[in-house]
């Protein structure tokens, strides 16, 4: 728990565009991954830690900017799955309510122990009902995945990686600049899957991706 805890503010820091705190997780990232995590340093959050942090759909942290508000429920763990059920399923099903009764896009951060490189993920509770740029974000952000028995659980391999989650909500002047950088992106990373399918890992497709010129563009 104190582990998730340091995680916690080790987030709260780059969402709020602390340099220190940007560099200090891109430290083992490519140029690449860093450059684009940094984009956050531009257009930081607002972000608090929630009253009650990880009950009543809060999630453990809040980050608000504009017309943006993400509830994010904070994970950490040594292996690359967590089965929610309990407690956490409970936190789950909440985040769930509290997103389609308010219109937000709860979050969930899941950070790997041990890993180099970009070690945070980052996947969405689906809810209904968002509007202007929630809704089009939320296109791009995958799902926390289900069981075969259609249970929530949080798989590391199936979140988006964090550098790329900063840079799309980075440069979301507007819901066509989210709409037009993600379908540029998806178009690129089926191009590099076709050419180099073999030297390609399950997660490299976020970050092999480029950079659209027009994705910078405000709607």
């Amino acid at each position: 728990m104190h582990m998730t805890g340091v995680y916690e503010r080790e987030l709260r820091s780059v969402l709020a565009g602390e340099r220190k705190g940007v560099v200090a997780i891109t430290r083992s990232c490519t140029e690449v991954e860093r450059a684009r995590a940094m984009q956050v340093c531009q257009r930081p959050f607002l972000v608090v830690r929630a009253p009650g942090s990880g009950s009543e759909g809060t999630g453990d942290i809040l980050a608000l900017r504009g017309d943006m508000c993400m509830p994010i429920e904070v994970k950490s763990s040594k292996t690359d799955k967590i089965y929610l059920s309990g407690r956490t399923k409970d936190q789950y099903d909440a985040l769930k309510t509290t997103g389609e009764k308010c219109g937000l896009q709860p979050l969930y951060a899941f950070r790997l122990k041990g890993v180099r490189g970009d070690s945070w993920r980052v996947m969405k509770v689906p809810v209904e009902g968002l509007t202007g740029k929630l809704r089009v974000l939320s296109r791009s952000i995958p799902n926390v995945p289900l069981t075969r028995n259609g249970s929530p659980y949080l798989n590391w391999h199936d979140g988006m990686p964090l550098h790329r989650f900063l840079a799309l909500i980075s440069r979301s002047n507007g819901a066509r600049a989210i709409e037009k950088s993600t379908n540029f992106e998806e178009i690129s990373r089926r191009i590099q899957d076709t050419g180099s399918h073999s030297e390609i890992s399950p997660s490299s497709d976020y970050s092999l991706s480029v950079e659209s010129p027009d994705s910078l563009d405000s709607a």
